[in-house]
């Protein structure tokens, strides 16, 4: 009888094991200024992902869900189109320290546009929005072949989203994968108290850089619902979420 509930845990264990997920991250919206309408369609489009990469996600708009205790169910933390000022004191702390512990970061987008006076979080991310113009086509040139996400993706391609300007590198560490061809759209723009005029020649979108004990990855590409739908962006994402969850994929 005791040789059969042993058999009986072994073999629960053992399928608990063949069913358990890869990683787990939480996507994290909250909005304290602009809310993109592209974040419904993000979150959609990154819970399939999910299920076809078998790994599991949360969604959370409600800051007090960063503390200790609900931050350690995680791998990473995707800032999904955040804007502003969203953690207190406290919660800043509890980020931190979780991420500090060797978890993963993914910025998506308008993550950058968010916490500017956390001065943690604006070399987490790594450079910051000043502005961008209209919505336009523009060609896109991959920089890393090595960062996973980039085997499938051409060596340049045509995208159609908000291009953001860049403030300075504020961590040394970057190491970028994509950049945005300024002569194949206009990159000017006047806000009245803002204005650019592009970032010249080496126009960055996304980058990734292992900072204070994890694994920070960025991209600006996101802002446009319908480009949640496109395959090419997806597997661009996944290669990020991928690599700042578990630190695998590196060629």
């Amino acid at each position: 009888m005791k040789r059969q509930i042993l058999l009986l845990i072994s073999g629960l264990l053992l399928a608990f094991s063949i069913q358990a997920s890869q990683f787990k991250v939480m996507v994290f919206s909250k909005t304290d200024g602009w809310h993109h309408q592209s974040i419904n369609a993000g979150v959609t489009a990154l819970e399939k992902m999910a299920k076809r990469h078998f790994f599991d996600l949360e969604w959370q708009e409600d800051a007090s869900h960063f503390n200790d205790k609900k931050l350690a169910e995680f791998d990473a933390v995707i800032f999904l189109n955040t804007t502003g000022n969203i953690l207190n004191d406290e919660q800043q702390a509890a980020f931190e320290k979780f991420y500090k512990s060797g978890k993963g970061f993914i910025g998506i987008h308008s993550a950058s546009d968010t916490e500017y006076d956390w001065d943690w979080y604006t070399k987490l991310v790594g450079r910051m929005f000043v502005i961008h113009p209209t919505n336009q086509t523009a060609r896109v040139q991959v920089l890393d072949r090595k960062f996973p996400g980039t085997d499938t993706l051409p060596d340049s391609f045509l995208w159609t989203d908000e291009w953001y300007q860049f403030g300075p590198e504020l961590s040394k560490n970057l190491h970028y994968i994509l950049s945005v061809d300024e002569s194949t759209y206009q990159p000017k723009a006047d806000w009245g108290r803002v204005k650019g005029d592009g970032m010249g020649k080496f126009h960055p979108i996304s980058w990734y850089q292992n900072y204070d004990g994890g694994r920070s990855f960025y991209t600006n590409l996101g802002h446009m619902r319908e480009g949640w739908e496109d395959a090419l962006l997806l597997k661009h994402l996944y290669g990020g979420i991928y690599w700042a969850a578990t630190g695998k994929g590196m060629r």
